[in-house]
């Protein structure tokens, strides 16, 4: 007697989610930019997504950079205040930015 397999519906990977801290759209984590607190107090864009520290997530959209840049949600965040250089950095990052 031969076996016959089951037929299985396959099965969803997973897709981890994420709300953006500026406009709060929840959206895969692969779709928003990474920016990290590391633990030596720095705040850096993380495009690996793999860097050690607390996250949090930006879209890739100009409008929630520069509110999340005015509103100091990042700072909120961290509960920490952003050091002039790191400013800078993420500043130069949001340069870079299409408008939207």
């Amino acid at each position: 007697m031969a076996k016959t397999a089951s037929k299985q519906p396959k099965k969803q990977k997973h897709i981890p989610l994420r709300s953006c801290v500026s406009c709060h759209e929840t959206k895969s984590k692969r779709e928003l930019l990474r920016i990290v607190r590391t633990v030596d107090g720095h705040v850096l864009i993380d495009a690996t997504g793999k860097k050690s520290g607390r996250g949090a997530y930006l879209c890739a959209k100009l409008s929630c950079w520069e509110n999340a840049m005015k509103r100091k949600r990042l700072e909120q965040e961290f509960d920490i205040s952003i050091s002039e250089e790191d400013r800078a950095e993420l500043n130069a990052y949001i340069a870079t930015l299409p408008k939207d």
